[in-house]
């Protein structure tokens, strides 16, 4: 039986023509021992590109491969994509396709950290908190 999904915490920046802070929740789940689904929501402030502050929200699924699983170093990297929904307040929502680099930490408090970069609507850097398993990332 595949192991229930947990719950993840995101805060991310997306600088573009127009920049946004976004936080975020969602769920992560496994899809075997290398391979991790995750679906989150977030929501916040978009600013400068000429425009007024207004709000921004964004939905996401991004499949993620991990290249230490097992816990075996502290520090392990992985690399994903997927598909990314942007609602801006002033444009129309607008489909992306996403990449993201990423680095995840040792589990702290039931918590594994995680720091990223990708590509999906400009540049995303993201600090992302997951719920550990006691067994593998």
């Amino acid at each position: 039986m595949p192991p229930a999904p947990r719950p993840l915490l995101r805060l991310d920046a997306f600088v573009a023509r127009s920049t946004a802070i976004h936080a975020g929740a969602g769920t992560s789940a496994a899809l075997g021992n290398y391979v991790r689904v995750d679906l989150a929501a977030g929501g916040g402030v978009l600013l400068g590109g000429g425009r007024d502050v207004g709000a921004s929200a964004r939905v996401e699924g991004i499949a993620r491969f991990l290249f230490d699983p097992f816990l075996q170093f502290r520090w392990a990297p992985y690399a994903g994509a997927g598909l990314s929904g942007r609602f801006d307040q002033g444009e129309d929502g607008r489909a992306l396709l996403v990449t993201v680099l990423g680095v995840e930490g040792p589990p702290r408090g039931g918590w594994l950290r995680a720091a990223e970069v990708g590509i999906g609507g400009g540049v995303r850097l993201g600090v992302v908190l997951r719920r550990a398993r006691p067994d593998r990332r």
